[in-house]
C-alpha cells in the first residue's frame, strides 16, 4: 500500500485553506466610489450631503464608539473613523456598504486580504473583515482601479467598499485583533 507523505498533506492543506481564503474576499466585496487623492474626510461624489470636511473635527466620533486604538463604522452615516492609541480620530472617509449591514456591537478584524476580486468581479485591496451576518462575511475593501461598480439589491453583499488611500490607511491600522466598532 503507498503511503502519502506528510509534505503533499501540507500542500494541499494548504492550497484548501487558500481556497477558502479567496471564497471570503469575494464574499467580502462590495461596491464604493474611489476618488484619487489623499483626503482626511470626503464624501462620495454625487452624494446629497454637504461639501466634504477636510478635518475629522468636522466629524466627531460616535457618543459611546469605545476607546482606545479602533475603527468605528456608522451605519447610518456610511462613515469610518480610525482611531489610534490615543483614542483621537486621525483619519476619517465615507464609504459604500453592501448590501448586508453588521448588527451594532463592537467586533475585531479576524482576517485580511492583501488582494482579491469583489463579488461584482472587480479586482479589490486591503480587504479588511471583522463580522458576519445570516452567513454573509462583512469587511472592508477598496477597488483597484477607483471603479464605482452599482451595487445589485438582489445580491447580498457584505463588502464596504473604500477608496484606495483610505483602504490602505485602515490596512495599516487595523491588523488582526483590533477592534472594529459599529454604531448607528
Amino acid at each position: 500500500m503507498a503511503r502519502i507523505g506528510s509534505g503533499i498533506i501540507v500542500a494541499g492543506l494548504t492550497a484548501a485553506a487558500l481556497a477558502a481564503i479567496s471564497v471570503l474576499a469575494v464574499q467580502a466585496s462590495g461596491t464604493a466610489p474611489d476618488t484619487s487623492g489623499p483626503s482626511v474626510a470626503s464624501a462620495p461624489s454625487g452624494s446629497a450631503s454637504a461639501a466634504p470636511s477636510r478635518t475629522a473635527a468636522a466629524n466627531p466620533l460616535p457618543a459611546g464608539s469605545g476607546n482606545g486604538l479602533r475603527v468605528v463604522y456608522s451605519l447610518g452615516a456610511d462613515r469610518v473613523w480610525l482611531v489610534g492609541d490615543t483614542g483621537k480620530a486621525t483619519r476619517t472617509f465615507t464609504v459604500a456598504p453592501g448590501t448586508v449591514d453588521p448588527a451594532k456591537a463592537t467586533y475585531t478584524v479576524t482576517s485580511r486580504t492583501s488582494l482579491g476580486t469583489g463579488g461584482d468581479g472587480v479586482a479589490i485591496e486591503h480587504v479588511v473583515r471583522f463580522a458576519t451576518s445570516g452567513g454573509v462575511i462583512i469587511g472592508f475593501s477598496a477597488a483597484q482601479d477607483g471603479s464605482q461598480p452599482s451595487v445589485d439589491p438582489s445580491k447580498r453583499t457584505g463588502g464596504i467598499r473604500e477608496r484606495r488611500a483610505d483602504g490602505a490607511a485602515l490596512w495599516e491600522l487595523a491588523v488582526i485583533g483590533t477592534k472594529v466598532v459599529v454604531v448607528a
